[in-house]
């Protein structure tokens, strides 16, 4: 057990550097003025696990149940305990019922004053676009004692963490002809993209087959869902509107902005391409403020919610891994174990902006969370065909207007099932693709308009619903399944795709880091990915697929 303290016990106590918790300078701050003392905030102070999750659990090979995940790898009591008599001594109060079961969070609440004493740091106000956050640079210092306890001290800068992975098709909007309720049929996706249902035909999903027991959780961080943009969606598609829930998490909620090109346009793609290639689940939106405290509060809450249980969750949202303090990461990464020990799956976007991800620093960089190793990173491609049909998939790259994520993490080392992936020292991205060019994209309603949205947005919440459908086929939740989908027996339950770069990388045969394994041929993976599946299962799945050849068609 923790010692006990005296009301200066650790006041008076050297201090050091909590372990990845250097921040970088606020780029383009302006007008920089320390934040006013006075100021309330929350902050979460994530501790140590009572027991490390084995790497049997951690990498999804066992499961564990709830219950027994929330009595051993749940806050470490010794830890909390000490937490709560350190916010004691600096005068932070604890919110009620944290840590929650199963989670490792305790929200403590105090001025600007009390938590710049508390944590050594300096906290200021600074304009970013136009905006005003509380930022800090450098370093959190703890005093020694919490060392080796605490993991993370999130919440104390509040700046965005994170950005949508979608892009609004710019060629024109969609013709009322691909408006009517028969179909936005578009078979070609000639620049106006197609419909999910056309894109699941496209990717073999079964015909007929629901996901009506199974419920599809997503993440996001910003914006909102109209509930009349749904109806009248899900009836142009023939098909009942899925019941959809809002989950607020911590001050974020469900907050329509009526601009379709701001988060809105995320929300509603997310749900639109979820509901309507895995028709009948029940989908939980969990909203949270954009930093990093609320992205991780987001994941551990669908995780751990122990009321909707969803059995997949998709995130669409993300940044490149230097725009993460290491702290964080380890933390996000760490609710991402928790999900594979108790048997969810997680989809997340690989981004928009080729191999640079957007950083001007003439490097290559990944995305994260995609980059985790504990979630499925999903790439992109561009699409065309018909029917049931592909005549054509090449890696989505518009050079100059956006291109698949993709490369090898400088902060994950390569997972034991990658091992066969031409990936280095360090966890490779992508793991999967599906159609993302916005010219081939996705015809979604949103704020009451209709109009073509790709981007690896679309891709997490396409594979979630996939996921969704096997979970239900299979009548298991998949769980943790990248083992599964690199085995060598099912190397054939995706479409490799061997045409083009996302700038530094070239696709070819195998995995690369452009669509990683390839884009889905639906019954194969659902399959592979039933627990428990025999390669005899996957070859009697495997025969009952034609695969169109492939013809060569560059842009």
């Amino acid at each position: 057990m923790a010692p006990s303290t005296s009301m200066s016990h650790f006041a008076t106590q050297s201090r050091t550097v909590l372990s990845g918790s250097e921040k970088r300078p606020a780029e383009q701050a302006a007008q920089a003025r320390a934040a006013a003392r006075d100021e309330e905030l929350t902050v979460s102070v994530i501790v140590r696990r009572k027991k490390p999750l084995s790497q049997e659990h951690a990498a999804g090979r066992a499961r564990i149940s709830r219950a027994r995940f929330n009595a051993d790898h749940a806050a470490d009591p010794a830890a909390v305990a000490l937490v709560k008599r350190f916010a004691r001594e600096f005068g932070l109060k604890v919110k009620a019922g944290t840590p929650a079961p199963g989670r490792r969070t305790i929200k403590l609440t105090g001025t600007v004053a009390q938590m710049q004493s508390a944590f050594g740091v300096t906290l200021s106000h600074a304009t970013i676009e136009g905006q005003t956050y509380r930022i800090r640079d450098g370093s959190i210092l703890l005093p020694s004692e919490l060392q080796g306890y605490v993991v993370a001290v999130l919440g104390l800068d509040n700046r965005p963490q994170a950005k949508p992975h979608f892009r609004i098709y710019q060629g024109g909007g969609v013709s009322a002809a691909n408006t009517a309720k028969a179909g936005f049929a578009r078979p070609h996706a000639a620049g106006n993209g197609f419909t999910p249902v056309q894109v699941g035909q496209l990717y073999q999903f079964p015909e007929g087959a629901t996901a009506s027991d199974q419920t599809i959780g997503i993440v996001e961080l910003g914006g909102g869902f109209r509930p009349e943009d749904l109806d009248a969606y899900f009836t142009t598609l023939d098909q009942k509107t899925p019941k959809v829930i809002a989950v607020p998490v911590g001050a974020g909620k469900n907050d329509p902005t009526g601009d379709p090109s701001g988060p809105d346009g995320e929300v509603m793609l997310d749900i639109e391409v979820a509901g309507a290639v895995a028709p009948g689940a029940r989908i939980v939106v969990y909203f949270a403020p954009n930093t990093d405290q609320g992205f991780v509060d987001a994941i551990a809450h669908a995780v751990h919610d122990t009321k909707y249980k969803p059995s997949v969750i998709s995130i669409s949202w993300g940044s490149a891994e230097v725009n993460w303090t290491h702290q964080a990461m380890t933390a996000l990464d760490a609710a991402c174990q928790s999900a594979a020990a108790l048997g969810v799956t997680i989809t997340v976007a690989a981004g928009d902006n080729g191999s640079s991800d957007g950083v001007s620093d003439g490097k290559d960089h990944v995305d994260f969370p995609a980059s985790s190793p504990h979630v499925l990173a999903c790439g992109g491609t561009r699409l065309a065909g018909s029917g049931s049909t592909i005549s054509n998939e090449s890696v989505w790259n518009d050079v100059g207007g956006g291109a698949t994520g993709g490369g090898i993490s400088g902060f994950f080392p390569r997972p034991n099932w990658q091992a066969s992936a031409n990936t280095k020292q360090g966890r490779g991205v992508p793991d999967v693709a599906g159609d993302a060019d916005p010219e081939t994209g996705y015809i979604i309603r949103v704020d009451g308009q209709t109009m073509p949205i790709g981007g690896t947005s679309a891709v997490a919440p396409l594979w979630a619903g996939l996921i969704a459908v096997a979970n239900q086929q299979n009548g298991k939740p998949a769980g943790f399944i990248q083992p599964a989908i690199y085995a060598a027996k099912n190397k054939t339950a995706c479409r490799d795709v061997v045409e083009g770069n996302n700038g530094s990388f070239q696709a070819g045969p195998g995995w690369d880091a452009c669509t990683g394994l390839g884009s889905p041929i639906a019954p194969r993976v659902i399959a592979a990915i039933k627990p428990g599946a025999s390669g005899a299962a996957f070859k009697m799945a495997a025969s009952r697929v034609k695969v169109p050849t492939r013809r060569s068609k560059r842009r």
